[in-house]
């Protein structure tokens, strides 16, 4: 597997493509080939290189992994996280809850403003909720609130009071990290949310002055914003996904930011005295999505998805592909989650004779061909190296690599089958959400079910702390992984480049880009 290895590395270079223009407040660039320690564009403007397009603007109905982008920036939540992950106040100044664990009673901040103007009330948050709810607006985010929201009550314009059906152990959490307020009155005078996510409303630090599909999305500063005004006055995400462009345009100083840095590249840019190197945990799974609740599948089979884990060398993919930045995974819940990792358990060892042995066991002596989604973001060595793998114990891989947009618009409607390359950023700070959003009957991402997993997640439901929780946690990924769930590959880090001259507290244990206290010093 050497040669295969090298082959892998030798393909990580890609030609450099040009960057897409800027509206006219970002156009025009300020650095130069002897000064790319000042900004892009001038000290009111940050500029960000982003991996991916981003698909919806609608942070109520989109993918984690999309809105994560922008969220932030746009929106606001009625409680938050802070940059070290913990939960406090913002658009409510305070809660109570029942003793009985089913009333939530949530006291909000006066005097709040929306982007066109509109004053926020309780009323925008039951509509937020309901709407997240309401099936027709096919949220990503349903799974979570519609099997424990009983009712939403709205005593006064500033007092929301949200009944359960059921204690929720993490309710909190996702009102933290998932429940966005849009305005009701806004959001109805549109004809769908297709027309929202064009042209959104909220109530964060900045508000959208140009989106620009395919090329950037430009966003301008709230001055109406409730909470500490951002010292930047505009932002703007710049789409670069070639790997080499992005990281061409931070070392040129044409960009202030840029996220996703490849990681062959962060040695030599450790190196490079204008910039600073960030590399963040973000508890996240590199894995292979197995559809195997499809009954003709191969991959409905244990003894099958078990021979994909012993097929797979992880350690020399994180070496040969992830670039040494990894590590190996014995479950689908990361160490870096506060709670719910295992250590006891060992990740596959690679088997190669092994994983032909169950597929034999399994009826498949000869192999079978299956195939396999990636997306334009993922490196692309990655799924070569998983086919790679495979094929060497006769499983005989099609890679079929989109764009990101189209391959999220397919992996949200279950559409990226049998299998796709993939991860799952921690948005709440609990397992709950890449367990239940992967494994659970329901979950937005799943096509896995499995009956002890489910009577355990609903244990979750009504169990608190962080002790108590970690323990059935902990009893899910065992069962996951003996029932190879997934074909687990690395712990997921991010890194980012940013030049010397900004100060900016990454959202650490997160994917979630937080611009909100980034500065020019």
């Amino acid at each position: 597997m050497t040669q295969v290895i090298r082959r892998w590395r030798a393909r990580a270079a890609a030609a450099v493509i040009a960057l897409g223009a800027l509206s006219s407040t970002a156009m025009t660039s300020t650095a130069t080939a002897a000064d790319k320690t000042g900004p892009a564009v001038d000290r009111n403007t940050l500029v960000v290189a982003l991996d991916k397009e981003i698909q919806s603007l609608d942070a109520l109905v989109t993918a984690s992994g999309d809105s994560q982008r922008y969220a932030m920036s746009i929106f606001d939540t009625l409680y938050g996280f802070d940059a070290k992950g913990n939960i406090v106040p913002r658009m409510a100044t305070s809660y109570t809850m029942s003793s009985d664990g089913l009333v939530y009673t949530f006291k909000l901040r006066p005097n709040i403003k929306f982007h066109n103007g509109d004053t926020f009330t309780s009323a925008d948050v039951k509509y937020s909720i309901e709407r997240v709810i309401d099936p027709t607006t096919k949220s990503t985010r349903r799974p979570y609130f519609a099997p424990v929201i009983d009712s939403v009550e709205t005593p006064d314009p500033l007092t929301v009071r949200i009944r359960l059906k059921q204690p929720d152990g993490v309710f909190l959490n996702k009102i933290a990290g998932f429940l966005f307020i849009v305005g009701q009155k806004y959001a109805t005078s549109l004809p769908n949310a297709e027309a929202f996510a064009a042209a959104p409303v909220g109530t964060g630090p900045y508000r959208v002055k140009t989106n620009k599909v395919g090329q950037f999305l430009e966003l301008e500063r709230f001055d109406d914003f409730y909470g500490d005004k951002p010292a930047i006055r505009t932002l703007v995400f710049k789409y670069i996904p070639e790997p080499s462009s992005r990281v061409n345009a931070i070392v040129s100083g044409e960009v202030d930011i840029a996220a996703m840095i490849p990681l062959a590249e962060v040695a030599r840019l450790r190196q490079d005295a204008a910039l600073d190197i960030i590399t963040n945990p973000v508890s996240s799974p590199m894995h292979v999505r197995l559809y195997s609740n499809v009954p003709d599948s191969p991959l409905a089979k244990r003894d099958v998805r078990l021979a994909l884990n012993y097929a797979v060398d992880a350690n020399a993919i994180i070496k040969g592909v992830f670039h040494g930045v990894g590590a190996p995974m014995g479950t689908f819940i990361s160490k870096y989650f506060p709670y719910g990792g295992d250590p006891s358990v060992a990740p596959y060892p690679y088997d190669p004779a092994k994983a032909r042995a169950l597929l034999r066991q399994a009826g498949y002596p000869n192999g079978f061909s299956i195939k396999l989604y990636d997306a334009v973001g993922t490196p692309k060595e990655f799924a070569e190296a998983l086919a790679a793998y495979w094929g060497q114990v006769g499983v005989k891989v099609d890679i079929n690599r989109i764009d990101y947009a189209a391959w999220s618009r397919l992996n949200n409607t279950h559409k990226t089958g049998p299998m796709t390359t993939t991860q799952f950023t921690n948005a709440i700070y609990d397992p709950i959400h890449p367990v239940a959003g992967s494994f659970s009957k329901e979950g937005a991402w799943s096509d896995y079910y499995n009956s002890e997993v489910e009577a355990l997640l609903k244990q979750l439901d009504t169990t608190t702390g962080a002790e108590a929780r970690g323990a059935l946690f902990r009893k899910i990924g065992k069962i996951l992984h003996d029932d190879a769930s997934a074909v687990l590959v690395t712990e997921l880090f991010n890194v980012f480049a940013k030049k010397k001259g900004l100060t900016w507290e990454v959202q650490q244990g997160s994917g979630f880009l937080n611009f909100r206290k980034v500065a020019w010093h």
